[in-house]
């Protein structure tokens, strides 16, 4: 099993492949995102463009099985910045941690933590105070919520990340088990790179 960056042209050939995967493993609990491929590949050209961007790719015999990105919370995530300035965090100071995603079956083998060490190197090198990500916020008697799903809370807790009260936007996507899109509430993590 592989991690390595995704650049130019390398980017550009892997576009699809993880737009695919986005879509696979956002379609489960708890995002349920019933993504397109256009959206999804128009969305990662432009990340990859955004300042200070990263996109790793874990690859195993040529297949990509998991993908981490991340890049400045000022400039390409302005909706997301919002919430930081009202809890007087500088937004210029986040480093903004996207997805982290990874096909079920290579769960489990350290593989998120490398994701997450791998960006937050990143961060730092380029001079970042804070590291921070968001997650959907869904009740616990929502609708095809798995009977055994465990919320990944203590993972990001073991990193140092911890919940900001209060420090929520939201984001739109159509639920796979709806007709239409809607408001979708995300926590703010955040941790400071020292």
């Amino acid at each position: 099993m592989q991690i390595h960056k995704l650049t130019g042209a390398g980017l550009e050939s892997a576009l699809r492949d993880l737009a695919q995967l986005r879509i696979e493993v956002f379609r489960d609990f708890p995002y349920l995102y019933d993504g397109t491929l256009a959206y999804e590949e128009g969305y990662m050209a432009g990340l990859a463009g955004a300042r200070d961007a990263i996109v790793a790719a874990a690859e195993e015999d040529g297949r990509i099985v998991g993908c981490a990105t991340g890049s400045a919370l000022a400039g390409h995530h302005e909706e997301f910045a919002a919430p930081f300035a009202a809890h007087d965090y500088d937004p210029a100071q986040v480093f903004y941690c996207g997805e982290s995603v990874l096909l079920p079956a290579y769960r489990g083998r350290g593989l998120g933590h490398k994701f997450f060490d791998f960006r937050e190197a990143h961060a730092r090198e380029r001079g970042y105070q804070y590291s921070a990500f968001c997650a959907v916020i869904r009740p616990s008697d929502r609708p095809l919520r798995p009977a055994n799903y465990v919320p990944l809370d203590a993972f990001w807790e073991k990193r140092g990340y911890r919940k900001v009260p209060g420090m929520v936007a939201s984001f739109r996507w159509k639920d796979i088990d709806r007709a239409q899109e809607s408001e979708h509430p995300m926590q703010f993590w955040l941790r400071e790179l020292a």
